[in-house]
């Protein structure tokens, strides 16, 4: 994937970056080519011009006992939607909202430690959300591909 305004040493620190983020500026400056300096201050200024965002570590909820992972897809009516936005966004066990495509929709992602706590976050969150068009729940059984980032 071409992305402007990143040249190529840019681009495979990013590669980098994306397969271990706690790569040491070391280890990044001998697989480019550049002083530990150099790399430090490159990555400083992809991280200060946005393109690097945050470091983080992920979490694969089906490799802990009971987690429940699912998607959510809700259509709604465009007076509420505002309001049901704010409302997932303030909910611990949403981890993604995403906007859609089509009729107003929203892409829901949500980890719940088992069936009960989803089951209650149903009721207490999902169930309760005003101007909900329609409403779909999709139970994720198994990771068969996930890629993290941004592939270059």
């Amino acid at each position: 994937m071409f992305l402007s305004g990143l040249d190529d040493i840019d681009r495979r620190l990013v590669e980098l970056l994306i397969h271990n983020a706690r790569m040491s500026y070391s280890d990044l400056g001998q697989a480019v080519g550049l002083s530990r300096v150099a790399v430090k201050a490159r990555v400083r200024a992809l991280e200060e011009r946005g393109v690097i965002e945050e470091y983080t570590t992920i979490v694969n909820p089906q490799k802990i006992s009971g987690a429940v992972s699912c998607y959510f897809e809700l259509e709604v009516e465009p007076a509420q939607f505002s309001a049901v936005v704010d409302t997932l966004r303030a909910s611990d066990t949403v981890t993604q909202i995403y906007q859609v495509s089509g009729r107003n929709k929203l892409h829901v992602h949500a980890v719940a430690a088992g069936q009960g706590e989803l089951e209650d976050f149903l009721d207490r969150v999902i169930h309760r959300l005003p101007g909900v068009a329609s409403l779909s729940c999709n139970i994720i059984l198994s990771r068969i591909k996930d890629i993290k980032g941004l592939r270059l």
